[in-house]
């Protein structure tokens, strides 16, 4: 058998508002010492580590792993962007396919209130293709930049294929729900879909609650060789069976397609190459986390990824095949919508999620016979990760 890359231990710390969480190294730790534990592994069995934040200055890695032990080892900074979580996995297991034992994946975040903005105003913004080609499609107003680009992919899915208001809601719906039974979620309670539209207009079709809020916190993963899990004791872990990150193409920005320059044919590609080295399709997930950064994104990730045909989003969503007794449950978590979104941290929350899930230990979230998991992590600027575990 080639070799491949166990997830043997996932933590992560409640997700909370902005101003209201830990230090950013604070958080980390947590997260690092419940993977730890999780695994049953000392700090210093870890040979390299990868961090994952988007805000903050160039070592914050190395301040937050230094909580946990002064060991000597490689921490790598690692910043992709709303992807930066699956980035810093990716690099893990990359580490463990070139020979590494035990390696740290981590993610973190605090986050100031409000919408995203640029933090430097005197270089080259590196959203700048994406917003000439929004500018030069629907035009910028005053709206969150990044509400604009998912709201006019959505108004386009909705002038394409005649898709109802009511259906992006419903996507909202469906996130409060799974989260009102997850305790790491920023939100717990459960919304009508009356509620969703009622909430503030932020961009057409988007409401203030079909947009994820900015969020503090942190999630970590260890990954370890075969040998390693043999030498721990550890019969049958959940492993990443393939894994592929997919940057912009030329039609990203070549087609005056909204849905294409937020990231429908990175998910589209990073999805195939994905199926293809695991040798397995839609057909065979059972449990999905996607970047529900915004209840268009999940529609249009629907598709990306194949759990639907396209333009069939919406008969997807109304017969219920995105939920509980579904073909896919989707974002059992909550999501990036009421699970909360901090950007490093993201990736590997959802690679927490889809562990517990494939383990059985979801507690009132299960999918029941779980043996496959779909995890999609996107950031504009762009990079797309898409990963499958497997449990078997």
């Amino acid at each position: 058998m080639s070799r491949r890359a166990n997830v043997i231990g996932v933590g992560m710390t409640k997700f909370q508002k902005p101003g209201a969480s830990d230090e950013y190294n604070v958080m980390a730790a947590k997260a690092i010492k419940a993977a730890l534990e999780d695994a049953k592994v000392k700090f210093e069995d870890v040979e390299q580590a990868f961090a994952g934040y988007v805000f903050g200055d160039s070592t914050c890695g190395q301040r937050a792993v230094y909580d946990v032990g002064l060991t000597g080892i490689p921490v790598f900074n690692v910043n992709n962007n709303c992807s930066t979580g699956s980035t810093a996995l990716m690099l893990a297991r990359q580490a463990i396919l070139a020979g590494a034992e035990c390696v740290l994946a981590l993610g973190f975040e605090k986050m100031e209130k409000g919408a995203l903005g640029s933090k430097y105003s005197d270089r080259t913004n590196p959203l700048e293709l994406q917003a000439n080609l929004m500018n030069k499609v629907q035009g910028f107003n005053q709206a969150p930049p990044a509400a604009q680009m998912f709201g006019g992919a959505g108004r386009e899915y909705r002038w394409k294929y005649g898709t109802k208001r009511e259906t992006f809601a419903k996507v909202s719906e469906k996130a409060r729900k799974h989260a009102s039974n997850n305790p790491y979620a920023l939100f717990n309670q459960v919304l009508s879909v009356e509620e969703i539209l009622a909430s503030e207009e932020v961009f057409d079709p988007l409401t203030r609650y079909q947009c994820c809020p900015p969020t503090c916190g942190a999630a970590a993963a260890i990954l370890c060789s075969d040998e390693f899990a043999k030498r721990m004791g550890i019969t049958k872990p959940v492993y990443i069976a393939a894994q592929a990150m997919v940057t912009d193409r030329k039609s990203s920005f070549d087609e005056d397609s909204m849905i294409k320059m937020v990231g429908y044919d990175m998910t589209k590609g990073a999805a195939d190459k994905v199926y293809a080295e695991a040798g397995l399709g839609p057909k065979d997930v059972q449990v999905v986390e996607l970047h529900d950064c915004f209840t268009a994104n999940e529609i249009l990730t629907y598709e990306g990824l194949g759990l639907c045909n396209e333009g069939e989003a919406e008969k997807f969503i109304e017969e219920g095949q995105n939920t509980y007794g579904g073909r896919y449950v989707t974002n059992p978590s909550g999501g990036l919508l009421s699970k909360g979104h901090p950007l490093g941290a993201t990736g590997l929350a959802q690679c927490t999620e889809l562990v517990w899930q494939l383990r059985g230990t979801a507690d009132k979230r299960q999918v029941q016979g779980a043996k496959v998991a779909l995890q999609h992590n996107l950031g504009l600027g762009g990079a797309c990760v898409v990963t499958m575990y497997r449990n078997d």
